[in-house]
């Protein structure tokens, strides 16, 4: 399948260069490694999309969030930490 793409001045030359760097033979080859970039990062960002929703579900169902004291948390990590020692 054929298809014309029109690419801005700066895009254009990024491919020129891609071509003339010897890494591709083609502006096709570069195009499509392009696309198949494109179309991993998108298939990541979905993946981690779907972990952000499952952990808030997750979240959501670990029941109401108690009270939390900076201080509390300071003398039951001394308290653990002494009887460790001991």
């Amino acid at each position: 399948m054929g298809m014309n793409v029109n690419l801005t001045p700066q895009l254009e030359e990024l491919v020129r260069a891609k071509v003339a760097s010897g890494m591709y033979t083609s502006a096709s080859e570069v195009v499509r490694e392009a696309l198949r970039l494109m179309d991993e990062q998108d298939r990541v960002r979905a993946a981690k999309l779907e972990q952000l929703r499952e952990d808030i579900r997750e979240g959501l169902a670990s029941g109401a969030s108690q009270p939390w004291s900076a201080s509390k948390m300071k003398s039951d990590a001394l308290a653990r930490r002494a009887r460790k020692a001991a």
